[in-house]
């Protein structure tokens, strides 16, 4: 079995396929054709940076994921037809004015801030807020209890958001995602046929590392908070116990960085141990896609692969059985 150094992510409609060299993005549009575009890689890191050091790189991935995403998500909406684009307010034009950046730069910005400030509203600070009124608690087992209802909460969010139908979706090109690069990695013809036959499990998912980021998080918290009390701090202090769980965010989106590369290279027990909470969270985040979705997958992949030298954009025709039907339709009088 080989590994390849492809990572992907599910958008609307789409499939985004990154690579070391670029990254590459395939939309099924709303005509029946496949939308593609490539970006080569313009940002490489210097080999001993400090972006690549253990940890560090881990964090620096984790923003970089998350910027990404967002605009990954946002241009697939404009490639499959949608009209995302609305009259900017008065404030949007003004911060575009004093930050000199376009109004599309400026809103994109203010969702990645209104989606951290989620995140860390459900996943930390409701987690706090909860367990801070149960009395006669061990600082000890406070911060233990605090790390399972924070695992709760983002199983129940998961649970609810893959009901959504619009979001179903989005798993359904998960799954079609994990099954290309399962397709690949068995050395097998990438076809729909040969990658509906793989896995929609992965190990490098980006479910594996949120899972493992709650996890690390209830180890991680619960013996600083132990060692932070010793040392004198009012641990039982809300804001005191808020801010040194911020604060070590970025500690644990490192640790579980790395010890999600470390668990992906091997099979011995330890690694299949690390890896299995997080195979079966993508029972949820992953649904079994068509044959459609395979196929846009399947060209994101293949473009990703082949980096070229240049950005480009390609649409591809429209399937036959549309074309038909199209035709058919304008014949009629």
């Amino acid at each position: 079995m080989k590994r390849s150094n492809i990572g992907g992510q599910a958008v609307m409609e789409g499939v985004m396929m990154k690579s070391p060299k670029g990254m590459a993005l395939a939309v099924r549009r709303s005509d029946g054709s496949i939308a593609l575009e490539y970006h080569k890689q313009t940002k490489v890191r210097k080999k001993g940076s400090i972006a690549t050091w253990p940890i560090i790189r881990g964090v620096v991935a984790f923003v970089e994921s998350l910027v990404t995403g967002m605009k990954i998500t946002t241009r697939s909406a404009e490639l499959i037809g949608e009209d995302i684009a609305e009259e900017p307010s008065r404030f949007e034009k003004w911060l575009s004015k004093v930050f000199g950046k376009s109004v599309m730069d400026v809103a994109m910005a203010i969702a990645i801030v209104m989606a951290i400030a989620l995140a860390l509203g459900l996943f930390v600070f409701l987690p706090q807020l909860l367990v801070h009124f149960i009395p006669n608690l061990s600082e000890g087992w406070r911060s233990l209890l605090e790390g399972v209802v924070r695992l709760l909460i983002f199983l129940g969010y998961i649970v609810a958001i893959s009901l959504i139908k619009d979001i179903k979706r989005v798993f359904m090109y998960h799954g079609a995602e994990h099954k290309t690069i399962a397709c690949y990695e068995a050395d097998l013809e990438l076809t729909p046929e040969n990658a509906r036959k793989c896995s929609r499990l992965h190990p490098r998912c980006g479910t594996n590392y949120m899972f493992l980021v709650m996890a690390i998080s209830i180890l991680v918290l619960s013996v600083a908070s132990v060692l932070l009390s010793t040392a004198g701090l009012p641990m039982g202090n809300f804001i005191v116990r808020l801010l040194s769980r911020l604060i070590l965010i970025p500690l644990i989106a490192g640790i579980s960085y790395e010890v999600l590369k470390g668990a992906a290279k091997s099979d011995n027990l330890v690694c299949k141990i690390v890896r299995a909470p997080g195979l079966a969270l993508q029972k949820l985040t992953t649904k079994e896609p068509d044959e459609e979705m395979l196929e846009v997958a399947i060209a994101s992949f293949n473009l990703a692969m082949e980096a070229p030298e240049q950005d480009i954009e390609i649409e591809t025709k429209k399937p036959e059985k549309a074309e038909k039907d199209e035709d058919a339709g304008a014949a009629k009088p």
